[in-house]
């Protein structure tokens, strides 16, 4: 089971779970999930559907339409539930909604997961049943939901969208250790990240691996795209497969043109639904981001939690605001592509400066390496710039810079780079890639919550059950501090406060472009009433 803070409309899965009542209504923000002839009208109150209830059930499967699966949840007891019933009547419908979807037949789980993957929002905290009962019915739904994926062998991830939601669900699964079904040096593995996100120390490199979960192409299959597109005969086809990458790249490039190959990446690679692994790392409290791939999947998931990273080096750097680094360039300026074996080489010269950021990263901060195995020249190339550097005469002893999460054991490539980097593998041989892509990310999801400031929620009026009475005291006497506080802001002191009370939970105070901090909650499709 993941907690995960995203867009439930973009994040790719298999089935997805949309609140609804009796008359089977639906907010107007998921009309994207469903057919558009499955909307039968709409009013200022949201789509009314053109279907029906049969009888007394409370989970009703979407016909048609485009992946994922949508499944209709009755979450609005309209009155007919005493309050003291409502959250076991709504729990009763998520686990009556959760059987539902594992009987449906799925012979192959979205883009080669090891298991299906079952989307919902916090049900029912909206107009539902749970209306101002959002801490209890996390504390309450999140075990519900851990017993149906291990009952049903699917995962599920809880999608969030508040900041304040997602501390409070993690501080819930905190107290929850079977959660995470990972050996102990991986539980290790992730308390060590954890902290140094927490503490500020932590940078994320994203290579290809994270995008090939939302279906992109690696660079092997990117390069066969590219040759079924070329025109190239049989035999030159199957010689490509004897020349290095970048040596094939230049050649199909050369076949293509220029203009066809960069439209070929900007529509191959532009906006898209992003993968779990992607909500995961955007998720992380992390200021510095690096990645080689050409798609706008990392910025489309932190901004989906309102978090908008400045993406190097076509945006201008704020302070204070949070930045992507695409250093193979970026489809949404598909000149800037690096891919050949000439535009490899013109790397070195002509974008020093942007190397220049990683070098900074692995000297000053402990790097991430996710979806990738250290073989891109670049890398190779910083990574021995780096190692000179600290190695000169009167250099303290060398710490190593980064961490590497790699699918499988490569003891040959983890000595290689033991210098340099910790390596850190899934599975040992014989576990299948799909399960070992399974486990980074419930790695992934683990560090997401070790690393979750364990006070997002204390001013937030809706989680106010979780917290304890010294708890309680602290956040009455913030409140009065913020009730204190001038409308406008004129003072960098004001400013700060203001910015602090905003990290605990604060849903009254406004939010400066700069913060790089999450938005208030997005009531108009994850947790507005449906009908």
């Amino acid at each position: 089971m993941f907690a995960v803070g995203a867009d439930l409309r973009r994040l790719v899965c298999d089935d997805v779970l949309v609140p609804t009542d009796r008359s089977l209504r639906v907010t107007a923000g998921w009309r994207e999930l469903l057919p558009e002839d499955l909307v039968a009208t709409e009013d200022d109150g949201g789509l009314c559907l053109r279907l029906g209830w049969s009888g007394p059930e409370r989970v009703l499967r979407a016909p048609g339409g485009p992946s994922p699966q949508v499944w209709l949840v009755d979450t609005v007891d309209d009155g007919l539930v005493d309050d003291g019933d409502a959250l076991p009547w709504l729990l009763d419908g998520t686990r009556e909604a959760l059987d539902a979807v594992a009987r449906r037949p799925v012979e192959r789980p979205v883009n080669g997961r090891a298991r299906r993957l079952v989307a919902l929002p916090a049900l029912g905290t909206g107009w539902g049943g749970a209306a101002g009962q959002r801490g209890t019915l996390l504390a309450r739904l999140i075990p519900v939901l851990r017993e149906a994926a291990e009952r049903h062998g699917l995962d599920i991830a809880l999608v969030l969208r508040g900041p304040s939601d997602l501390a409070a669900a993690q501080r819930v699964r905190r107290g929850e250790d079977a959660n995470w079904a990972l050996p102990d040096p991986l539980r290790a593995v992730a308390a060590d990240l954890g902290e140094r996100a927490r503490r500020g120390q932590l940078a994320v490199f994203a290579g290809a691996g994270v995008s090939a979960a939302a279906g992109l192409p690696t660079w092997e299959q990117l390069l066969d795209e590219l040759a079924g597109r070329s025109g190239l005969d049989a035999g030159l086809r199957a010689g490509l497969d004897g020349l290095p990458a970048q040596d094939a790249a230049a050649l199909l490039a050369r076949e293509l043109g220029a203009e066809r190959l960069q439209a070929y990446v900007q529509e191959r690679f532009g906006p898209a639904r992003y993968a779990l692994a992607h909500a995961l790392l955007a998720d992380l409290p992390v200021q510095e981001y690096v990645t080689t791939n050409y798609d706008p999947l990392v910025e489309l998931a932190a901004g989906d939690i309102g978090r908008e990273l400045t993406v190097l080096p076509f945006d201008e750097a704020e302070p204070g605001r949070p930045w992507l680094l695409k250093l193979h360039g970026d489809a949404a300026h598909p000149e800037s592509v690096v891919l050949t074996r000439e535009e490899y080489l013109a790397f070195g010269d002509s974008r020093a400066a942007l190397a220049g950021v990683l070098h900074s990263l692995l000297l000053t901060r402990h790097v991430l390496f996710v979806g990738t195995s250290l073989q891109d020249d670049d890398l190779i190339r910083i990574a021995h710039q780096v190692r000179t550097a600290v190695q000169a005469p009167g250099a303290a002893p060398r710490r190593r810079s980064g961490t590497v999460l790699a699918l499988r054991e490569d003891p040959a490539r983890a000595r290689l780079w033991e210098r340099d980097v910790h390596t850190v593998a899934m599975t040992s041989a014989g576990t299948s890639p799909a399960e070992a892509a399974r486990l980074l990310e419930v790695l992934l999801d683990l560090i997401g919550c070790l690393s979750t400031p364990p006070t997002g929620y204390l001013l937030d009026p809706a989680y106010r059950g979780l917290l304890g009475e010294e708890e309680r005291t602290l956040a009455d006497r913030l409140a009065a501090v913020e009730r204190d506080l001038p409308e406008r802001v004129t003072t960098s002191a004001t400013a700060e406060v203001a910015a602090l009370l905003r990290r605990l939970g604060s849903r009254t105070r406004g939010r400066s472009p700069a913060d790089g901090a999450t938005q208030p909650r997005d009531d108009r499709v994850q947790e507005q009433r449906p009908g």
